[in-house]
């Protein structure tokens, strides 16, 4: 039997014991439960002495964990796949770190992160706007067409390389317009990458609690407003995964 560890998921305010029911990572039905020092306590479950790979399944266990905790406590989200030797290891971390994780759970008291992301509706109509209003591309698409013979690969490649350079700058362009209608209801926001053609935005903002009932309404608006040019995808609250991630380098810990 392999050695067993502890597989940590995040850190809260805690002064007593508290157990979240078998639901931890690697499908053994662990249960999930804190180890405490002073007010501090480490969420965690037992778990083989193994790596595990970064997967849909993986990942969702963890992050599901830490939603179920976040329903009753603020959360600090620790890094994927830590997981400690022993239960004493995880005490020396809440003793050496103490004052550390304190301010950090002052900082994001009553703080909740939501999602955001945007998508053209028509990428079509997308392509067409950039042809037609981005004087440098036509005038290359000009070119092309009116050559006496049919465009060289190297020549469709340019061509390709303009307008994915246009594209950008149009989605840089049209990103901001959407962020700046959130700026003034959230404490951060972070851009993050977005992944194909169509994707403008995928932002995630930290958001007081208070105000998240302002930022769904936003939401609705502009949905509404802009529903013939962008689709918009609205998930939260989840935890502030995108704002702190705790990483523990355990020989550190123990020096």
């Amino acid at each position: 039997m392999a050695d067993e560890g502890k597989y940590l998921y995040c850190v809260i305010g805690e002064t007593q014991e508290r157990n979240f029911g078998p639901i931890g990572i690697g499908g053994r039905n662990d249960t999930v439960q804190t180890l405490c020092h002073r007010d501090l306590a480490c969420v965690m479950s037992s778990t083989p002495m193994t790596q595990y790979v970064i997967s849909r399944e993986n990942l969702t266990a963890h992050e599901q964990v830490i939603e179920t905790v976040m329903r009753e406590y603020t959360v600090l989200p620790i890094r994927f796949c830590t997981i400690a030797a022993s239960a004493e290891e995880v005490r020396t971390l809440l003793i050496r770190r103490y004052q550390e994780f304190k301010n950090l759970l002052r900082s994001f008291d009553n703080k909740v992160e939501l999602g955001l992301k945007a998508f053209w509706r028509d990428m079509e109509a997308v392509f067409l706007e950039i042809g037609e209003s981005y004087g440098e591309v036509r005038r290359l698409r000009e070119r092309l067409a009116k050559g006496s013979h049919p465009p060289s690969v190297d020549e469709r490649v340019d061509l390709g390389k303009r307008v994915q350079e246009v594209l950008g700058k149009k989605r840089e362009s049209e990103a901001e317009e959407v962020l700046d209608r959130f700026r003034p209801l959230c404490i951060n926001l972070r851009a993050n990458k977005t992944v194909g053609d169509e994707m403008v935005l995928n932002g995630a903002f930290l958001v007081d609690r208070s105000r998240e009932r302002e930022f769904d309404d936003r939401v609705e608006d502009l949905t509404e407003k802009l529903k013939q040019r962008l689709r918009l995808q609205y998930v939260g609250p989840v935890p502030p995964f995108n704002f702190v991630e705790l990483r523990i380098a355990w020989g550190q810990e123990q020096n």
